[in-house]
């Protein structure tokens, strides 16, 4: 069996595991990330529509996205790849009293935490998004430095960067087992031999649960499935992601936005949910989420959709992710529970796990972590999940 030896193994080639791989390797660290398919993001990834935005309640994902959003809004000019980046903002839009509560209750916070963002009355907003239906429209935020790309461009382009870094990739490799004795990580085993690493970061995505039971811990994620979709492409005309934070018998928000290449995507979080790993299209989605679509953006009504698709999100009990060092397993290190929002949060988080590994922190990640924590309390709920 081949042994090797590497300062750091990362278990999955996904919306984190790439960019912690590319920040890694770009400070000297000898890392090598082990996914048992066929190429990087072949797993959740592919399935993301495209969103990064720092448009959250919950400040370390705020700041963490933040910084994702300045480096996808500047890869073409720093990396010269074109990732399909429009920085076109989004807004939550209110046309009831209690949504409204809820995102004016939210801005202290946001703006406190680095986020430019305001709140904006009905006649505002429809200079922003003209074509937003107006009958009941109470206002909305706009946050106009969130934007979109496409997540398969960004990730094979952090890839390539990654592997430029040095950083080595081993694909159709599964992890079998994780070597730890005497209360800390020696290496990882998989279908084609043992690795040596005095760290394990965990970024497998739905699949994390599974990698900490190799070293009998017990991860509060559980994975349930969303749908997308995508209509043809048009003339461009609508500039922000369109957010609805409505609850309805059938789904619990709806969003939408056209990529810069004209297609409208959209998706929504279902009511109740799809518990497990089962990712076949349903044919209760397109009904549900084009009504509403339409109800919001009535110009929508005679586009054609091309396409739907169905992913997994790795669900916290909360709402946000679990990042940090396990107390019970020395050089295990989690970033688990992304609860749908690993393409946006995986390039700052990338760089913060560096960090973390280096014992290197700079000002503001201590708080990230805090917030993050693995082992916090999970008793309140995130307010835009």
């Amino acid at each position: 069996m081949t042994r090797t030896t590497y300062d750091v193994a990362i278990v999955g080639a996904g919306s984190v595991g790439v960019p912690a791989a590319w920040a890694m390797a770009r400070s000297g660290l000898r890392v090598v990330v082990l996914d048992r398919l066929a190429s990087p993001g072949q797993g959740s990834n592919k399935t993301a529509i495209g969103g990064v935005r720092a448009t959250h309640s919950e400040p370390a994902k705020i700041r963490l996205c933040l910084r994702s959003l300045e480096i996808a809004s500047t890869w073409h000019e720093v990396y010269g790849d074109d990732i399909e980046w429009t920085t076109g903002g989004y807004s939550f839009v209110a046309y009831r009293e209690r949504e409204e509560a809820i995102l004016k209750g939210l801005l202290d916070t946001q703006i406190a935490s680095g986020l430019q963002i305001d709140w904006h009355d009905a006649d505002a907003l429809l200079e922003i998004a003209p074509d937003l239906a107006r009958d009941g429209l109470r206002g909305g935020t706009f946050s106009p430095n969130d934007g979109h790309c496409s997540p398969l461009l960004l990730g094979h382009a952090m890839y390539e960067q990654a592997r430029r870094a040095g950083a080595e990739f081993r694909f159709g490799e599964t992890v079998t087992g994780l070597e730890a004795t005497d209360g800390r990580v020696r290496g990882v085993l998989t279908d084609s031999g043992r690795i040596d690493a005095p760290v394990v970061v965990n970024a497998a995505g739905a699949w994390a649960p599974q990698i900490g039971e190799m070293v009998g811990l017990a991860h509060p994620i559980a994975p349930d499935s969303h749908e997308g979709g995508i209509t043809e492409p048009v003339a461009p005309f609508l500039g922000p992601m369109i957010v609805d934070i409505r609850p309805t018998e059938a789904a619990s928000n709806c969003y939408f936005f056209q990529l810069a290449t004209g297609q409208i995507v959209f998706a929504l979080t279902p009511e109740p949910i799809f518990p497990g790993y089962d990712c076949t299209e349903t044919s209760t989605f397109l009904p549900i989420v084009s009504r509403r679509m339409v109800a919001l953006v009535p110009r929508l009504t005679n586009l054609r959709v091309r396409r739907t698709w169905r992913g997994l999100y790795p669900m916290s009990p909360d709402g946000a992710p679990l990042v940090g060092w396990s107390r019970e397993v020395e050089g295990y290190l989690m970033a688990i529970g992304m609860c749908g929002h690993g393409f946006m949060l995986g390039p700052g988080l990338g760089e913060i796990l560096d960090r973390v590994v280096r014992d290197d922190l700079v000002d503001g990640d201590s708080a990230i972590l805090e917030g993050l924590s693995p082992t916090r309390s999970f008793e309140s709920q995130a307010a835009l999940k």
